[in-house]
């Protein structure tokens, strides 16, 4: 089918989606309560069928809401009220001066000049270098980006065939995933969202406490598969002395660069450090993007970065994060919360987990975006949960490795949509596929077998 034609047909759909949930009396809702579902299924069906740009079809919803007085508008825009979307513009603006200064390949290039030797290596490095830069990159595809653009002169001087060179494009994508959530800010939209789910405070070492063990072990099993599934096609010689004469043709490091390096070890102390100084995350983040764009004390940002801060990303998280928030106003939460989960919660929290995990891959399977689904399942599964009387961290957790963690189609994971094509990461659809089927295991092994023993241990279960 046509993307016009797929389009058209999903853009019917949801019309009529809306027109039968905001006509039909549902049992159980008020009338605002019914109106916000019937908006909330039209644009998940918008989304999920790519019938527009994420950006507009966001926008759209959100006019809808007000429009017809589903909730004040204090509510829905109420994202724009506390710091978190402050942080993600900070986010990518640190992103962009890394990127543009040259920092970030300048460390890729180093890392691989010293540590990679054969195929097995590079698989290793591409994890390694995912980590590193996710303290000082807080986006997963623009990081993914700088380093692919290094590993396209590795293909080449190894002079790997085209299969190989899928694997390590594949690889560069996919580690961004596990590696993402090792820190709070290793992927600034998403993690910042599922905290702000959170009626408890959550820092930086707090998140690292909670998910830094889980995230480690995600991270080395996703580079077990990659490395049992996709063994190279040939011996693989490379000689290290091309990336290493790269590094040396390189000039020393700039004035720029030396600046970026101190505003960058000045925020992720803020970061580190947020526990005890108590100054929310976002607000600091933002305070320190704008003084990198003073005169003196800054000049690593100018006028032309804001152009790489995408206004229709940060449309969509106020959508996505406003479901969850006026879905708790007007009684949606918990409606779709005994409509998705069975009617009574099991005591054994193992059994609980399974259940969870499983519905929310499940919706995922279909729905496809990533903050459309937790967006949509978070507040479902708190109010599931309520009845254990858990840490509502530990439901928003698991739910956010269940979605984040996990994809089979690019569809499902935007860092997947990024690389896909000969320009980028070079790989398609059935090599996401091939390995998106057994990462489904993963994200089980990781929830039951890692998650749940380090939260009984360190006591948040």
């Amino acid at each position: 089918m046509k993307k016009s034609n797929s389009q058209t047909m999903g853009l019917f759909i949801g019309v009529v989606v809306f027109a039968i949930l905001a006509v039909v009396p549902i049992g159980g809702l008020e009338q605002e309560g019914q109106l916000f579902l019937a908006a909330t299924m039209m644009t998940v069906v918008f989304w999920a069928m790519q019938v527009g740009n994420m950006g507009y079809v966001s926008g759209l919803y959100l006019a809808v809401l007000v429009i017809l007085n589903v909730a004040e508008p204090g509510v829905i825009f109420s994202p724009w009220t506390g710091s978190t979307m402050y942080f993600i513009i900070g986010a990518y603006l640190i992103a962009s001066t890394v990127k543009h200064s040259g920092l970030g390949e300048r460390i890729a290039t180093y890392v691989i000049s010293k540590y990679i030797t054969n195929f097995r290596s590079i698989i290793m490095v591409i994890f390694g270098l995912q980590a590193v830069l996710a303290l000082i990159i807080p986006n997963s595809w623009a990081r993914s980006l700088i380093i692919m653009a290094v590993m396209k002169q590795v293909i080449d001087s190894a002079e790997m065939n085209k299969k190989d060179a899928v694997t390590v494009g594949l690889t560069v994508f996919v580690s961004s995933i596990p590696t993402s959530m090792l820190f709070l800010t290793g992927e600034s939209a998403i993690n910042l969202m599922i905290v702000d789910y959170a009626p408890v405070s959550v820092g930086w070492l707090t998140w690292l406490w909670y998910m830094g063990v889980p995230a480690t072990f995600a991270t080395l099993l996703t580079m077990a598969v990659i490395l049992m599934m996709f063994k190279p096609t040939q011996a693989v010689t490379f000689d290290q002395s091309t990336i290493a004469e790269r590094f040396s043709n390189m000039s020393e490091l700039t004035s720029k660069e030396v600046r970026v390096i101190i505003w960058l070890a000045v925020a992720i102390i803020t970061w580190m450090t947020d526990d005890w100084h108590g100054i929310d995350i976002g607000w600091a983040t933002l305070a320190i993007t704008m003084l990198m764009g003073l005169p003196l004390i800054g000049e690593t940002l100018d006028v032309k970065n804001w152009a790489d801060v995408p206004i229709h990303v940060l449309i969509f998280l106020t959508a996505a994060i406003a479901i969850g928030r006026v879905g708790a106003v007007v009684g949606t939460n918990e409606f779709l919360a005994n409509l998705m989960f069975p009617g009574s919660t099991p005591e054994n929290v193992i059994l609980w987990a399974v259940i969870v995990v499983a519905i929310a891959i499940v919706i995922h399977m279909f729905l496809g975006s990533v903050i459309a689904v937790l967006s949509l399942i978070i507040p479902a599964t708190l109010a599931f949960t309520e009845p254990l009387g858990l840490n509502p961290l530990v439901p928003i957790f698991i739910v956010y490795v269940a979605v984040f963690g996990h994809f089979v189609f690019p569809f499902h994971h935007i860092s997947m949509i990024v690389g896909i094509g000969e320009e980028n990461g070079g790989y398609g659809n059935k090599d996401v596929m091939k390995l998106g089927f057994p990462l489904l295991i993963v994200v089980f092994v990781v929830v039951l077998l890692i998650q749940l023993p380090w939260w009984q241990l360190i006591g948040l279960l």
